[in-house]
């Protein structure tokens, strides 16, 4: 599973990194930025609240 970002639709309300501050930085606006490798095994839950949690549908989940 990797955590996609979609940086065009994010409007930096930093909701996402909430339920995965593992998996997600801010950057020094409060824009979200993800990592390029994929989710660790057990992160799943927190990526798919992450991916809820953002009001712009701006992350999305894929396998």
């Amino acid at each position: 599973m990797k955590l996609l970002l979609d940086a065009t639709r994010c409007q930096g309300y930093g909701l996402c990194q909430e339920p995965a501050p593992e998996l997600i930085d801010l950057d020094e606006w409060g824009y979200a930025q993800v990592s390029d490798t994929p989710v660790p095994e057990g992160g799943e839950e927190a990526a798919a609240e992450a991916v809820a949690a953002c009001p712009n549908s701006a992350l999305r989940l894929v396998k």
